[in-house]
C-alpha cells in the first residue's frame, strides 16, 4: 500500500522539477530593425515569457529614434542640427544625453591633438560624405582651405549642459553617435533586468555577461577583403563594447583614386595611408566608436603609438602588397587567446 502511494508521489516530483526546468533555463531571444542609416541586433537570454505585453523592442525602437532625433545631422530638426544652425558666438542649453556625447568626442579631440575633430563637419560635407546628395566629386583647393577654416574643436566650449560656438563651426558626431545608440540601448534591457546579452548597431557591439552554457559571446572582426562574409579574426567578450572603423565600405572613386569617408581635419582630405580597419575594445561603445575613428585618421604608425601610450585595447589591419598584416596593441593581446 505504502509503495503505491510513494509512486505517485515520485511522479508528482519529477514533473515539478522538469517544470522547474523548463520555467528557469534561460531562452535565447532576438530582433533587429532600422535605425542611423543601418540596422541594430539585439541578442539575449532571459527566463520570463516573451509575449506582447513585454514589447522591449519598442522600447529599444523608442530609444534608437530619440538618440537619432538628438544628433543626426540627416535631420535638420535635431537638437544637434538647430545647435550648427547658431551664429558664431550663440550657445544654448543641450539635453543631458547630447553634452556626454560633445563631452567625449571632445576629449576624444584634445587626445589626438586634432587629428580626429568633432567640428570636422564642413568637411565631410564639402567631400559629399554628409547630408544632401552625394556627387562623387574632388572640390578645390580653395573650397577645401574655406571649409577648413570652419573647423577647429578648440571654438567649441561646453559648460556642464551650455553649449558654445566661438565661431562658425559644425559639429558631426557620425564618429560616435552610433556607439552611443549603443549604449543607450544597453540601458533598456539593464532595467529590464536583462543581464546577459549582445547588442549591435551598425558594427558597433557591446556585450554582457555569458551565454547560456557560461561560455562568452563570441564576435567576428570583419576582414577588408570580404566584408560581411568573412572574418579576419573571431574574439570572446564579455562585460566590454567593441567597435571598428574602417575606410574600405564608404568611399568614392574618381579618375582611378579612392576617396575614404574618413577625413583628416589636418589636411583637409580623406586618409590616404594604408591602415585599412581598427578595432577597438572599451568600456563604453561612445568611447569605442570615437577612438577607433581617431586610431585611423592617424594612421598606422601614429594610431598604433596613440594605442601603446593611451593604454587602449586596438587591433590594427594594414594592407600589404600581399594582403593585411596584423598590429594589436599590447592591450589587446588578451583578446587574441
Amino acid at each position: 500500500m505504502r509503495k503505491k502511494i510513494l509512486f505517485p508521489v515520485f511522479l508528482l516530483i519529477a514533473i515539478a522539477v522538469v517544470y522547474r526546468l523548463s520555467v528557469f533555463t534561460p531562452e535565447l531571444v532576438s530582433f533587429s530593425g532600422p535605425t542611423m542609416g543601418t540596422t541594430y541586433t539585439v541578442k539575449f537570454y532571459t527566463t520570463k515569457e516573451v509575449d506582447g505585453s513585454w514589447d522591449l523592442k519598442g522600447d529599444v525602437d523608442a530609444a534608437l529614434v530619440r538618440v537619432n532625433a538628438l544628433m543626426s545631422t540627416y535631420d535638420p530638426n535635431s537638437e544637434l542640427s538647430k545647435f550648427n544652425k547658431l551664429s558664431a558666438g550663440q550657445s544654448v542649453g543641450v539635453s543631458e544625453d547630447l553634452a556626454y556625447v560633445i563631452d567625449k568626442a571632445l576629449l576624444i579631440s584634445q587626445m589626438s591633438g586634432g587629428e580626429y575633430d568633432v567640428t570636422v563637419g564642413p568637411l565631410v560635407n564639402l567631400w559629399g560624405f554628409g547630408p544632401g546628395k552625394r556627387e562623387d566629386k574632388v572640390p578645390s583647393q580653395d573650397l577645401i582651405d574655406k571649409a577648413k577654416a570652419r573647423v577647429g574643436y578648440q571654438y567649441l566650449n561646453l559648460d556642464g549642459r551650455r553649449l558654445t560656438k566661438e565661431k562658425d563651426i559644425y559639429v558631426d558626431l557620425s564618429s560616435i553617435a552610433k556607439g552611443y545608440g549603443v549604449d543607450v540601448v544597453a540601458k533598456v534591457l539593464q532595467d529590464k533586468g536583462i543581464d546577459s546579452y549582445l547588442i549591435e548597431v551598425g558594427g558597433e557591439i557591446i556585450s554582457k555577461g555569458v551565454k547560456s552554457d557560461g561560455t562568452p559571446w563570441r564576435i567576428a572582426i570583419e576582414s577588408p577583403a570580404g566584408g560581411h562574409s568573412m572574418a579576419e579574426r573571431v574574439i570572446s567578450v564579455t562585460d566590454v563594447a567593441v567597435a571598428t572603423s574602417g575606410d574600405y565600405r564608404n568611399y568614392f572613386e574618381k579618375n582611378g583614386v579612392r576617396y575614404s569617408h574618413t577625413i583628416n581635419p589636418i589636411t583637409g582630405r580623406p586618409i590616404t595611408h594604408k591602415l585599412v580597419s581598427v578595432t577597438v575594445v572599451e568600456k563604453t561603445t561612445t568611447m569605442a566608436d570615437g577612438l577607433a575613428t581617431a586610431i585611423t585618421v592617424l594612421g598606422p604608425d601614429k594610431g598604433f603609438e596613440f594605442a601603446q601610450k593611451n593604454g587602449i585595447a586596438a587591433y590594427l589591419l594594414v594592407k600589404t602588397d600581399f594582403g593585411f598584416e596584423e598590429h594589436p596593441s599590447d592591450a589587446f593581446k588578451a583578446y587574441l587567446n
